[in-house]
């Protein structure tokens, strides 16, 4: 066992031989035994450090937050120190952003900065992953700031803006507190008292002025109610109630028994909305209505704050007052059908300190009541050859509490949505109220059309007024052509009528119901024709002109209900083929009776639509020429299915013909009777649906050709080209060279009753089928 050492790791105890020594880490015991040594009982480690006793040894380790001065982890060098770890010094990202790090003996905390709160809601903590530093919204707290500022909350802090009216300068405390405006400022009032309230003040006014109430608002207006006073030398009708409510009310001001701006504003609209439904308003009261609505929203501006929108069943107001010392900036007033730009530079005046109004007024129905007061607007505008002017907008009033309202610095724009959409030939144009001693006109000076499309005009003047958007209506081309064209086709007509007439009644040979639906036919065109040539152009005499074109409306219409007849009389012949005969009595009241009762209740419900500036015939407002173009639309269509019906009817007549006719007689022949039918039954008309516009000048030649000489061609047709006609005039006037038998019905005739046992039967009695 060599020296005979025994080694027990377990217990730390060597047995060694006698007289031997222990070794380093070992105490000797008696016996002879060495025990290991606890060095750690000692106190051989550091400060700041944990000792580990070892078989014979032991080893060091600082405790958490600090390092050995060797760089060791373990370490028994008795020399050796724990030194603090500075973790904010070498991890400067340690704690997060918006944190600071504080380190200890041994350790560190992180704490949000002012303004911040931890997300875990502990005031320290470790590390970023632990928790974050967010903002805090202090001006949750009103008392932050106090009552009489505003708190703005910024990251990490906040802001305090004192309200206008107050202020924190000087102010130890750094609350707001009321400014004295009367005694800074010994002029604020002029000459008038000043008396401080809580975050403003208030001039005291004479009997005079009024006070306009606002922060820093211009200190006394001068007010004259007795600008609505009634006008006694003047005719203004109901107008005068409107003038009665605002003189109450400027009274009412001056008396300091101030009302809410807004209930006095609701209570205008209410008489205007009365006035404005009474009926049509006359020419000398446009231009006094449209100054004391102007003037009303400037008495009723100051008792009013911010943003004032109020409806009424005719017009709209949308009002903005600022309080502001100098303001600034664009501001957008707006309605339903008209949108208003500008600026507050404009609004305000000069010398204002701190009161500035602007007011859009739009009325819905005010367009009516002057869409003839174009004055001298047609010159003003292009030379085109202007036809007529007509409203095509609603009508707004601009007002401002700047008196200054011409020669704006910054021009004023308005966007008006228009009534109906132009024609192509149409154009439209900006244009404003310009009163004048005999009442006032719409103007174009000053305003120019910026933008303009099929639902909207873009307007902009550099003055303020009573706007509005103009439609022109340019003339067809070559209009002195068709005017030559339907004077010299009427005239003939009128010739051709006469005698078809004079035929009609005094021939026996044709007499019967065909007969008698062809002659009043005659006698309704001959007097629509003759009225037509006569006073188409009377428009000198209002009353007179009106009456023209009620005959032209009763006696076209006679002549299409007239056609209806002859449209009813040829499906009876053709398709049931017997009882064809009608009672004069009901023709008669279908051919006179309908237009009479179309007639009277268009009177009735409109008696200003009939006749125009220009010609005395249906206005085109409103939609009042369908009382005409609706009846003839629909005997039209009627009328073309019976042609249709009538046309289909011959071709199968034609093909059982005489046989030895041939067939270039029997395509003569249907072509005649066809273009005959055509004539009777008013198809001619159909072209003047399609004039709309300036390119469709071919058709208006169409119109106007075909239908001046209608009675020409129903004269060819229906007299020199109808045999028993033909031998009326030839007993008549034997000298007379007349179309020979080539084209003869009475071949459609015989044919007929030939073919067929009941068709068209009446032929040999009354001849209609000869036609």
């Amino acid at each position: 066992m060599g020296y005979g050492l025994l080694i027990l790791g377990l217990t730390g105890i060597l047995v060694l031989p006698c007289c031997s020594s222990c070794p380093e880490g070992f105490d000797r015991l008696p016996g002879g035994k060495c025990n290991d040594t606890d060095e750690c009982a000692d106190g051989y480690c550091p400060d700041n450090s944990q000792c580990f006793n070892t078989i014979g040894s032991y080893y060091c380790q600082c405790n958490s937050g600090f390092r050995s001065s060797t760089g060791k982890h373990n370490f028994s060098d008795i020399t050796s120190q724990c030194r603090d770890i500075n973790e904010c010094q070498e991890t400067p990202d340690m704690c997060g952003s918006n944190a600071v790090c504080f380190n200890g003996a041994g350790n560190y905390s992180c704490t949000c900065n002012s303004g911040y709160i931890s997300s875990n809601g502990k005031e320290d903590f470790k590390t970023a992953n632990e928790s974050t530093c967010e903002d805090v919204n202090e001006c949750v707290d009103p008392s932050v700031c106090g009552s009489n500022a505003n708190c703005t909350n910024i990251v990490g802090s906040y802001n305090c803006a004192c309200h206008p009216g107050f202020s924190n300068f000087g102010n130890k405390t750094g609350r707001c507190t009321d400014i004295d405006e009367c005694k800074n400022n010994s002029l604020v009032c002029g000459k008038h008292s000043c008396s401080n309230i809580h975050g403003s003040y208030k001039c005291i006014c004479n009997n005079s002025t009024f006070s306009s109430f606002g922060r820093n608002a211009t200190p006394c207006i001068e007010l004259n109610c007795d600008q609505y006073k009634r006008k006694s030398n003047n005719d203004l009708g109901n107008l005068s109630d409107i003038l009665d409510h605002m003189q109450e009310k400027c009274l009412m001001v001056l008396d300091h028994s101030f009302q809410d701006g807004k209930e006095v504003l609701k209570d205008l609209l209410d008489i205007i909305d009365d006035f404005l439904v009474t009926g049509p308003m006359k020419n000398n009261q446009v231009s006094p209505f449209l100054d004391i609505i102007e003037n009303a929203m400037m008495l009723i501006a100051p008792l009013t704050e911010g943003q004032t929108r109020v409806s009424g069943k005719t017009l709209e107001v949308d009002m903005r007052v600022n309080n502001e010392s100098t303001p600034q900036g664009q501001i957008i007033l707006s309605s339903d059908k008209v949108t208003m730009g500008t600026h507050w530079e404009t609004v305000a005046d000069k010398n204002s300190t701190g009161f500035a109004a602007v007011a859009l007024v739009s009325y819905n129905n005010l367009h009516r009541h002057t869409n003839n007061s174009f004055g001298s607007v047609a010159s003003e505008m292009s030379k085109g050859k202007v036809s007529s002017l007509q409203m095509n907008s609603i009508v707004a009033t601009a007002s401002i509490s700047n008196l200054n309202r011409k020669d704006l610095a910054k021009p004023v724009t308005f966007i008006f949505s228009h009534l109906k959409a132009p024609p192509k030939d149409g154009n439209t144009t900006c244009v404003y109220w310009a009163s004048s001693t005999n009442g006032g006109f719409w103007s174009t000076q000053g305003c120019k059309t910026l933008k303009s499309n099929a639902t909207y005009t873009e307007c902009q003047c550099s003055h303020l007024s009573s706007f509005a958007v103009l439609l022109a209506l340019y003339d067809l081309e070559d209009t002195f052509q068709l005017q030559v064209i339907t004077w010299v086709g009427l005239s003939l007509s009128l010739v051709c009528l006469l005698i078809c007439i004079v035929t009609f009644y005094c021939c026996r040979s044709i007499q019967g119901t065909r007969n008698t639906i062809h002659l009043h036919l005659c006698v309704s065109l001959f007097i629509a024709d003759l009225v037509f040539l006569a006073g188409i152009s009377s428009t000198q005499n209002r009353g007179g002109c009106a009456f023209v074109a009620g005959l032209l409306h009763y006696f076209f219409l006679a002549t299409f209900c007239w056609m209806c007849l002859e449209g009813i009389h040829l499906y009876r012949m053709v398709v049931l083929v017997f009882n064809t005969n009608l009672r004069l009595a009901y023709m008669l009241a279908f051919g006179y009776g309908i237009p009479a009762l179309i007639v009277g209740i268009s009177a009735a419900v409109n008696s200003q639509g009939y006749g125009t500036k220009k010609h005395c015939w249906l206005n085109l407002e409103n939609g009042f020429i369908w009382s005409f173009f609706g009846p003839v639309c629909v005997i039209i269509i009627a009328n073309a299915f019976f042609f249709m019906i009538t046309v289909w009817k011959l071709a199968q007549k034609f093909s059982s013909l005489n046989p030895d006719l041939s067939n270039l007689k029997k395509i003569r022949t249907f072509t005649v009777t066809a273009v005959a039918q055509l004539c009777i039954l008013g198809s001619m008309w159909i072209f003047g649906c399609f004039q709309f516009e300036r390119s469709t000048i071919v058709m208006s030649y169409l119109f106007t050709i075909l239908n001046s000489i209608q009675g020409v061609l129903i004269f060819i047709m229906h007299c020199l080209f109808y045999k028993p006609v033909r031998d009326e005039y030839t007993k008549l006037l034997p000298g007379i060279c007349l179309p020979k038998k080539k084209t003869k019905y009475s071949e459609f005739s015989s044919s007929n009753q030939s073919a067929s046992s009941q068709g068209l039967k009446s032929s040999q009695h009354t001849g209609e089928s000869q036609m």
